[in-house]
């Protein structure tokens, strides 16, 4: 049996599967990998462009839409194999790419998930870093999400700043996350109630928790779309990131700690509230309104916290972003 599942989750996405399964095909060593696409109960002809155009390609049918989370939860109780990819259904992936990943993973049997370079694909032969990764992902001391190569809206160009450093990163992109099957499904895989958006963070942490590192292997990348299934600007995925990244905190966080950081963050929100009704977006801010409603709602579901905080001794979790980036106007890494 091969050692490696790359997994597709697909959601009404013929268009993309037209366009990037081809690649992934193509440039994926068939004699280490199984391409397999699940597809989370598309209505649009997803079905038959699969069975008609990619037979070599083997799927998995779900009755519904389950949510990137559930969905490769599912996918992944249903193979059996020792490596998994989770691989975005707008990723392009070059010859060779996956190669690197696993040799990685056979020489350090501590690393329990790791990530290749992630770069925009784009029309010109311009490489930028994609905004959903990048060159490895950090968290700051108030949860919120940073990167080598991209700092909230700053997206640095790609010119192998960060390759060849083999350092440990808080969080792998979902959108090109191999991570070891057993560890996955001990640790809980992805949780269902994100549904989508902060949810790998949220299983690489608990990844750390476990004792596991987690690596970016510079020697592979891959090219990400990104917005395949919620563009930036789109009011669903704002509440999904506001509402998810409180329930993150809350959930992995000793208690006390979490309440104090919680604080904060709510109140950054409130800012983020008044930025959005300020410039007339309307949508956003009812999401954030609906985001902290359902926080409340949903914090009940978590009532075994850790006892060790990982933003006091992970590296980069002790920065204010926020700050830095608002005030001192630091857009780099």
């Amino acid at each position: 049996m091969k050692p490696v599942a790359v997994i597709i989750l697909n959601w009404n996405g013929a268009k993309l599967l037209r366009r990037y399964l081809p690649t992934v095909i193509e440039g994926t060593n068939a004699l280490i990998a199984d391409i397999i696409v699940a597809d989370n109960g598309s209505t649009d002809d997803s079905r038959q462009v699969l069975k008609q155009e990619f037979p070599q390609v083997k799927t998995l049918f779900f009755d519904k839409n389950y949510g990137f989370a559930e969905g490769y939860n599912r996918a992944i109780n249903e193979t059996n194999y020792q490596y998994t990819v989770l691989l975005n259904s707008d990723v392009r992936t070059p010859a060779g790419w996956l190669d690197p990943l696993l040799e990685f993973m056979e020489e350090h049997p501590n690393v329990g998930a790791v990530q290749p370079k992630l770069l925009q694909d784009r029309n010109d032969d311009k490489l930028m870093f994609e905004y959903a990764g990048a060159a490895g992902g950090f968290i700051d001391k108030h949860g919120y999400p940073y990167c080598r190569g991209r700092v909230f809206e700053a997206i640095e160009d790609d010119h192998n700043q960060y390759d060849g450093k083999d350092i440990d990163i808080f969080w792998a992109t979902g959108a090109c996350l191999m991570v070891r099957s057993k560890l996955y499904n001990r640790v809980g895989g992805l949780d269902k109630d994100f549904f989508a958006h902060m949810e790998e963070i949220d299983l690489c942490w608990r990844i750390h928790l476990s004792g596991c590192d987690i690596r970016v292997v510079t020697a592979s990348h891959v090219f990400h779309l990104g917005g395949g299934s919620l563009p930036q600007g789109n009011p669903r995925k704002t509440y999904l990131n506001f509402r998810n990244s409180l329930l993150l905190l809350y959930k992995n966080l000793p208690k006390q700690d979490g309440k104090r950081i919680l604080i904060v963050r709510r109140l950054y929100d409130t800012l983020a509230l008044g930025m959005a009704m300020a410039k007339l977006h309307w949508g956003d801010a009812w999401a954030i309104v609906r985001a902290h409603r359902d926080y409340r709602k949903m914090k009940h579901l978590y009532s075994c916290q850790p006892t060790q905080n990982l933003l006091k001794t992970f590296p980069g979790a002790q920065r204010n972003i926020v700050i830095d980036y608002y005030l001192l106007r630091k857009k780099k890494f």
